[in-house]
């Protein structure tokens, strides 16, 4: 009796079931097939530079290779993904889109001493098809994303909280040969990802409060968008707008993204104040007096607890010192008008030498050899304007801002009223009497105006001896008056005993 020549699953070949695709890669839909051991395959092993799925690996099957091996019976070491590690992976993913295990790593735990932890937890999020490997780049680097389930799960996770979540990075195959197309990945993306895993590792940041290509719409109708977007209040940086340039970008180029960030930071909110914005229309410059409080940047962004605009940083990457240089040279030329102080308006413009941050906006320049190598909180920061590198807080900080500004203002105005009070002692009059100084009272009354008893008689005297003369004058004049009140004094009578009635007795 003939056999059938079609094998069964038990006895299916080993190489025919490597062919097929694995169940943890979000594949796109095909046509049924009467024959499961010419299945298009799909393997996990890549070679370098490949995409997930272009090469078939190999040297044997694995036991990871079969999604419907139980996941109870996998290695130990492949069981580590716990709630905590589990969400935290997730979330990284869903904002930054696609990362490797090294950045994953210090998106979040970089306490740890290495990824390996980190492996072994994607390892098991991609046994529960919810990420995958994407690519494997040249140097054995693999590039992890979300699968539609694990996006859909990162979207419950970062939605509620107000986050914005990335795009799902899609697989699309070729309809005649079945081979998946390229990722799209870019070492842009990576060096942007980079730049936050290292601002995270050093503590500013934590990796809910990273956004990536955030819009900022100008007036007329340009969206500038920020490669990345940092919060950290608790490491002294509320906002920070992070740029990442590989080099691609002219100097010039970048100066126009400057212009319009501060072009940005200087409009007003569409329900502004009509008389603000009456005012704005007719003197553009009168933005300059508008609080910060009323200007549209502050819908969106918290205060920087500084003077000025928002912050923004150029992170230079895959570079050479020497581009750097120059890109940062004429950076500092050509948009000095956007990041550089001003003269304050000051009664004392030789005392007071502190600039006014008010309308500018705090600029910094690292590169991310710089950050990997020391750490983002180390002083690799520079400000344009300055000579050396600081830590981040110290280079966005204005020591000679509006805290020097008052304090010399306050200094220079009481060195003033002493100068001046000086000036006023050298021309006190001095009693010509006793040779006392006047008081302020008796200056006033003696260059005062007027005739009224204190400012008559002599004005070369002192209150004291002026005092004394008019009591000496009023002691005269009531005595005057005393003796003008006196009644007459009788004449005298030669006939003293004569009587002088109506009758007289006769002798």
């Amino acid at each position: 009796m003939p056999t059938d020549p079609t094998p069964g699953p038990a006895r299916e070949h080993r190489a025919a079931r490597d062919r097929r695709p694995s169940a943890d890669v979000d594949q796109a839909p095909q046509a049924p097939s009467t024959a499961p051991s010419i299945t298009p395959s799909a393997s996990r092993a890549q070679r370098p530079g490949a995409s997930a799925g272009q090469a078939q690996r190999t040297g044997g099957r694995r036991s990871a290779d079969n999604p419907h091996v139980d996941v109870a019976r996998r290695p130990k070491h492949r069981r580590t993904s716990t709630g905590p590690r589990r969400r935290e992976l997730l979330q990284a993913l869903g904002i930054f889109q696609r990362a490797t295990p090294d950045q994953l790593w210090k998106l979040t735990r970089p306490d740890n001493r290495h990824d390996k932890l980190t492996r072994d937890n994607l390892l098991d999020l991609q046994d529960h098809h919810l990420v995958r490997i994407e690519s494997v780049q040249e140097d054995q680097r693999q590039v992890w994303v979300l699968t539609r389930r694990g996006h859909s799960e990162a979207k419950q996770l970062l939605e509620p909280k107000g986050i914005r979540v990335s795009a799902l990075g899609k697989q699309e195959y070729a309809p005649d040969t079945g081979e998946l197309f390229g990722t799209g990945y870019d070492d842009h993306a990576a060096a942007v990802t980079s730049t936050a895993a290292e601002l995270h590792r050093a503590g500013i940041g934590h990796r809910l409060g990273f956004a990536t290509e955030i819009p900022h719409r100008l007036g007329n109708g340009y969206v500038q968008r920020a490669d990345l977007v940092v919060r950290a209040p608790e490491a002294g940086v509320p906002v920070l707008l992070p740029e990442i340039d590989r080099r691609t970008e002219d100097a010039h180029d970048l100066a126009a993204k400057l212009r319009r960030y501060r072009e940005w930071g200087r409009l007003l909110p569409r329900d502004a104040d009509k008389r603000t914005v009456n005012l704005v229309r007719s003197r553009p410059d009168a933005i300059e007096h508008v609080d910060h409080e009323k200007r549209l940047w502050r819908r969106v962004y918290p205060p920087t607890g500084r003077e000025g605009l928002v912050p923004v940083a150029f992170v230079f990457a895959d570079t050479t010192e020497a581009k750097v240089a120059n890109t940062v040279k004429v950076l500092e030329e050509a948009g000095r008008r956007y990041w550089a102080p001003r003269r304050y308006d000051s009664l004392y413009p030789r005392a007071v030498t502190a600039r006014d941050y008010g309308q500018a906006v705090p600029v910094v320049v690292t590169t991310l050899e710089q950050l990997q190598e020391h750490g983002a909180g180390a002083a690799v920061w520079r400000r344009l304007g300055r000579k050396g590198e600081q830590m981040l807080t110290a280079a966005l900080d204005n020591p000679d801002g509006e805290i020097l500004f008052r304090d010399q203002e306050s200094r220079a105005d009481a060195e003033d009223k002493r100068r001046r009070a000086a000036e006023r002692e050298t021309r006190r009059p001095v009693c010509k009497r006793c040779g006392a100084k006047f008081t302020d009272q008796r200056w006033e009354e003696t260059t005062a105006r007027g005739s009224g008893a204190w400012t008559a008689g002599d004005r070369s005297v002192c209150g004291t001896c002026h005092a004394d003369d008019v009591a000496r004058e009023e002691a005269a004049a009531g005595a005057a008056r005393l003796q003008a009140a006196a009644p007459p004094e009788p004449e005298d009578d030669p006939e003293p005993g004569r009587g002088r009635g109506w009758f007289r007795r006769r002798t």
